[in-house]
């Protein structure tokens, strides 16, 4: 994902924890890592505060640590239930993005019904949705933050948290979209007409509210004629022209048929 589709996965951290300071926190950057975690005994407020200091400060790396150890001295405190979300949103900053996604379930499982659930279940989304990678690699991992955007938008639909990710399941569909018809055109350079025809049928009708749907409809037109089955190529054009009508894809497919199949009637 580009800088500008991530700007929002900074949004709503203060309404979840409580407290204006966390929103400057989501700005640190990444310290080198912890230095010294070793075991310390100390009172959980300070230890609490050390960690959030240390947050502040641009060392992430640290302060989760630090937040880790809170729950770990002081497992029974009403201050380890608010580390724990604070280790993995320490983890998030710190883009270790593996262990965010741990701490953030962990917190789950311990307290499931806890009013900060929603926003645990928005960072497991945000820490599968910071590592899309692009459309030429495997796409388990955007596979895994649409499911994990869903998540969210099903069971906390009228919460910030399911605005924001609507609208990256938005982004990451066009993504899984562009992934399709990347291999789609694999195949189609490679004279594999019908696997072809398979990935841009798939963009058709699992994607088709996505930007990629009006060339799958053009590469429809292009492999149903480079298979010798002309009606089908007209009926695909046919679709372009009435929802795409405006665009250079419908035009290139209208001259396409006008070459090659001209007069015949869609099936």
């Amino acid at each position: 994902m580009t800088t500008q589709t991530r700007t929002s996965t900074k949004l709503f951290f203060g309404a979840a924890l409580a407290g204006a300071s966390l929103l400057t926190a989501a700005c640190a950057g990444r310290d080198s890592g912890p230095k010294d975690t070793a075991y310390v005994a100390r009172d959980v407020e300070t230890l609490y505060w050390e960690a959030k200091r240390r947050l502040d400060n641009g060392q992430a790396d640290l302060a989760a640590a630090l937040f880790d150890e809170v729950e770990r001295q002081h497992p029974y405190s009403p201050w380890a239930r608010r580390a724990q979300l604070m280790s993995s949103f320490s983890y998030y900053v710190g883009k270790d993005y593996n262990k965010a996604i741990q701490s953030a379930q962990r917190f789950l499982q311990i307290h499931p019904g806890n009013k900060d659930a929603p926003y645990a279940f928005y960072l497991i989304a945000l820490s599968y949705y910071e590592q899309i990678s692009d459309v030429q690699r495997d796409q388990k991992i955007t596979d895994q933050a649409l499911t994990a955007l869903q998540e969210i938008n099903r069971r906390y639909p009228n919460t910030d948290y399911a605005a924001d990710a609507r609208l990256k399941i938005d982004l990451v569909r066009d993504h899984l979209a562009g992934k399709e018809m990347e291999i789609g055109r694999h195949y189609e350079r490679s004279g594999k007409w019908i696997a072809a025809q398979i990935r841009f049928q798939n963009v058709v009708d699992t994607y088709q509210t996505t930007s990629h749907a009006p060339e799958a409809l053009y590469r429809l037109t292009e492999t149903s004629l480079a298979l010798g089955i002309p009606d089908e190529a007209v009926k695909y054009a046919s679709v372009l022209g009435a929802n795409y009508p405006g665009s250079e894809w419908y035009e290139k497919a209208y001259e396409l048929v006008q070459d090659h199949a001209a007069g015949v009637q869609p099936s």
